[in-house]
């Protein structure tokens, strides 16, 4: 296998396996402790109210729903974190995914929350940094906490990515 496509493959498997262990979190937090999360439709209704020029709403939740707005919500989700994953891989050409250690999976999740921060959640009309939902700073704690597993989850798939190709190789 080039190193290419092995990087190519070993990404697009973290990144999937990382938003896997993300979900994981979630579902453990709304079935453990009644803790929702955010859903990925009103992400999918974002992405899809962009074609139409509209990019910030007052209020996602009330914004008229869209067509096939879950799923495409949904595959956001996975291919964002496949691209994260992505800036693991690539700028130290590969030399993460074959020797992963915690401490950079976990920076870089924890720093992918400046993205729901300043971007996502201003869109949704949630202020900067949840300001505007009911409590900012369950929110803010909920999003780096999310974001933090995702970072721990790079590292695992990295792990299992890794285990899997010695048995392949």
């Amino acid at each position: 296998m080039s190193d290419v496509i092995f990087y190519l493959f070993g990404a697009i498997f973290i990144g999937i396996g990382a938003t896997i262990i993300m979900d994981l979190w979630a579902i453990f937090l709304r079935k453990g402790f009644n803790i929702s999360s955010l859903s990925f439709c009103l992400v999918g209704r974002w992405f899809s109210y962009m074609q139409d020029g509209i990019f910030r709403h007052d209020k996602i939740s009330s914004a008229e729903k869209r067509p096939a707005e879950c799923a495409i919500g949904w595959t956001a989700h996975y291919l964002i974190g496949i691209a994260y994953a992505f800036l693991l891989v690539i700028p130290a050409s590969g030399a993460w995914l074959v020797s992963p250690s915690l401490l950079p999976a976990l920076i870089l999740g924890v720093a992918t929350v400046v993205f729901p921060f300043f971007m996502m959640q201003p869109a949704f009309g949630f202020g900067i940094a949840g300001a505007k939902t009911p409590n900012p700073v369950q929110a803010r704690v909920k999003s780096v906490m999310n974001h933090a597993v995702f970072g721990a989850g790079l590292y695992l798939s990295a792990i299992v990515f890794n285990y899997a190709m010695r048995g392949i190789g």
